[in-house]
């Protein structure tokens, strides 16, 4: 349609030129490395302020 290729394999093409991905450089999805540092940082964090609040409840 419109003298286009189809959408795969314009994504194909494209993938195709990139250089090979280097071991242990690279996180295949870019936003799951965000979401997972975010949780990983969330927890630890939950963790601390729990623990605080126990803390200072018990000193009562």
């Amino acid at each position: 349609m419109f003298h286009r290729k189809p959408l795969e394999e314009r994504i194909a093409e494209r993938q195709a030129k990139l250089p090979p991905l280097k071991e242990g450089k690279h996180f295949e999805h870019g936003p799951a490395k965000f979401v997972f540092i975010f949780v990983i940082v969330f927890v630890v964090v939950g963790h601390f302020v729990g623990l605080l609040a126990m803390m200072a409840m018990g000193m009562e």
